[in-house]
């Protein structure tokens, strides 16, 4: 099944801005319902609604490790999933 790679900066989706909150939490795997229903800012709300409506995974690491998008496709790299749960 496709999936949409979303590189950050960070390594995944966060409880809070990591680089502000020290012990934020870093979620290994969302559902849809849960990013629009905490307002995480991933990205533009009507994009996660169009993946969801649409079956799509999305996956979200970090671009400023070198080899990231080598281990992320490979499945052993750090990020989160975000998904029908």
């Amino acid at each position: 099944m496709p999936s949409l790679v979303q590189a950050t900066q960070v390594d995944g989706v966060y409880s809070a801005d990591p680089k502000k909150v020290p012990d934020a939490k870093r979620y290994e795997r969302l559902s849809y319902a849960d990013v629009l229903k905490q307002d995480l800012k991933i990205m533009d709300g009507a994009a996660i609604a169009l993946a969801r409506d649409n079956r799509i995974p999305i996956i979200v690491f970090s671009i400023k490790n070198q080899g990231s998008l080598a281990l992320e496709l490979q499945g052993q790299g750090a990020s989160t999933t975000i998904d029908g749960g």
